[in-house]
């Protein structure tokens, strides 16, 4: 089989002249040219040049500050770079809007220490909302409180009497209730959980306050939806600190109809501003209704991509849910969860097939991963279908004899390589020394010649793009640990981590035509940073600074001066 990344270099290579010569200068003058500046392009034909030019909202050219030069008409802006480092528009390739947009408004629990700060932090909200009134937060991870025991409802409930309160797992794949929320849910000792999802109960059968994947479905389903109008205004919100981190372009993991439709509104009223691709979520009336239209690509002046699935095979490593073929080193009567069934998984798939869908699944644990790689491969056989790109989200855990089926079936590895420095400390203990080998596996994976687009997860992880950056090259925290990186032998190059989050997430998407490299006639997406990532020591990388942020040639963001 050709590698993706040969294919993909080889799509670049044969696209039609107007779009790749780069020595041609149009005659038209250029709206926008940056010069003085050191230009990765992500493009192998022409990868650092020192100036390009910008016409109606896409690459004009790209080289020399000499050639560019000679697209200068009366109204070009200029934009002198003044030495900085310049590099296509990051794009997160697995990321939640609706989350962060919904995190924004709720309260923030990441970095918390202690069962004990989580409840201030609630406590501190509740002082101004009115009695009865919902409180949602996020980001809570009792291994960063010294314990890995989940917490019970007694604290919350005593400190919050007067308000449901649910708050969500760093993951997202578990929640954690008081009990007002509880009782307004009608969850009591004799309740079952579903398929998929697991109530925790204490010894006398009671329900101790925490909830894993489906089993929260229950909770969700009370909390108040937000207006029309505050969505938008939290959406917005979204984008905003999106752009200010350097992201263009987003693909949005599992939306509801509802959502995408005001995707589309945001994006006819021209308030996008992103290239959001979206997958949809595993409900099968919206599923019915978008196979129907027909796979949707590049709407209003590529804004809106509508031409993929999201589905769940287990949970996620931290709740103990992710699906393991054997059981977890630290609970050995635990294998995880399969939140769909195999059986499940093949039929969407060659629904897709059929409608010309891509097919997305979360798949954590290496029994989730062969699952979803088993039912593609099923799919594929009764529906054969070349370039399909089907993609395993996540792939975190795998089993060695997995590895290679990646390139075998034509699936795309979609992973965020910051969750490897977050879980890095206690992974360990979930997984024992062996299966440690197939986690996160990237240059395994990268060696069978599979492309791996970048993303962060968020909000389960920062938005940030430069902490997946580097975390890519170094296997280390922000701190500099471990020394010499976590299994460090799986390390990718710069130009790779670079590749991730531009051109590969663009090949993920079909949009490597229009976008993911400054390349001529493409869209001109880009990010202007305060240090050369490509170059300075790894330590200094964390330290680098979006100075702008632009979007089809539009400045949507510029760091205070």
């Amino acid at each position: 089989m050709i590698a993706f990344r040969t294919l993909l270099g080889a799509a670049v290579l044969a696209a039609p002249l107007g779009l790749s010569a780069q020595t041609v200068a149009p005659k038209a003058p250029a709206d926008l040219i940056v010069t003085n500046a050191r230009v990765y392009t992500a493009d192998d034909a022409r990868p650092l040049v020192e100036a390009f030019a910008v016409r109606d909202g896409r690459v004009a050219f790209v080289g020399s500050q000499r050639e560019a030069a000679v697209l200068r008409g009366p109204n070009t802006r200029m934009v002198d770079a003044g030495g900085r480092t310049v590099i296509p528009g990051m794009v997160d390739a697995h990321a939640h809007f609706s989350g962060l947009a919904q995190t924004l408004r709720s309260v923030d629990l990441t970095g918390t220490n202690s069962l004990a700060e989580v409840i201030a932090r609630v406590v501190a909200k509740s002082m101004s909302v009115p009695k009865g009134t919902w409180i949602t937060g996020r980001g809570w991870d009792q291994n960063d409180w010294g314990v890995t025991d989940f917490p019970t409802h007694d604290a919350l409930t005593a400190a919050l009497p007067d308000h449901p309160v649910l708050l969500e797992r760093v993951d997202g794949h578990a929640t954690y209730a008081n009990m007002a929320a509880m009782k307004a849910a009608g969850v009591t000792a004799a309740s079952k959980a579903p398929v998929g999802g697991q109530i925790i109960k204490d010894a006398k059968g009671n329900p101790t306050g925490v909830f894993v994947d489906n089993a929260s479905d229950v909770l969700e389903k009370q909390v108040p939806a937000p207006t029309a109008a505050e969505y938008k205004s939290a959406l917005k919100e979204a984008i905003a600190v999106m752009h200010s981190w350097g992201l263009t372009g987003m693909h949005d993991a599992g939306a509801t109809r509802a959502a995408i439709d005001t995707y589309e509104e945001l994006a006819k009223a021209k308030e996008l501003n992103l290239r959001l691709y979206v997958m949809i979520g595993d409900d099968k009336a919206a599923l019915d209704h978008f196979f129907a239209k027909g796979p949707q690509s590049a709407m209003y002046d590529g804004q809106l991509w509508v031409r993929a699935v999201k589905l769940y095979a287990d949970g996620a490593m931290g709740s103990r849910g992710a699906a393991l073929l054997e059981p977890y080193s630290d609970d050995p009567n635990n294998s995880g969860l399969l939140k769909s069934t195999q059986e499940h998984i093949r039929e969407v798939a060659e629904r897709g097939l059929k409608a010309g869908f891509q097919i997305n699944s979360h798949a954590i644990g290496d029994r989730g991963n062969r699952v979803v790689l088993d039912a593609y491969e099923q799919a594929l056989k009764t529906v054969p279908t070349a370039d399909h790109r089907f993609r395993v989200e996540h792939a975190q855990i795998l089993h060695y004899d997995d590895i290679p089926r990646f390139a075998q079936l034509g699936v795309i590895p979609s992973m965020q390589a910051s969750h490897q420095t977050s879980d890095m400390y206690w992974i360990g203990k979930r997984l024992g020394p062996t299966r440690l080998y197939g986690a996160y596996a990237w240059q395994s994976l990268l060696q069978t010649g599979v492309v791996i687009p970048n993303g962060s997860d968020f909000p389960v992880e920062q938005v940030n793009p430069l902490i997946s950056f580097h975390a890519s090259i170094a296997r280390q925290d922000a701190r500099d640990w471990p020394a010499g990186g976590w299994f460090p032998e799986q390390k990718m190059s710069r130009e790779d981590a670079l590749r991730s989050m531009t051109i590969w997430p663009a090949y993920a998407g079909f949009q490597e035509s229009s976008m993911g490299s400054l390349t001529a006639g493409k869209f001109a997406d880009f990010v202007i940073l305060d240090t050369d990532i490509m170059r300075v020591p790894v330590e200094m990388v964390m330290k680098a600074r979006v100075v702008s942020t632009y979007v089809g040639g539009k400045s949507v963001y510029e760091a205070a001066k």
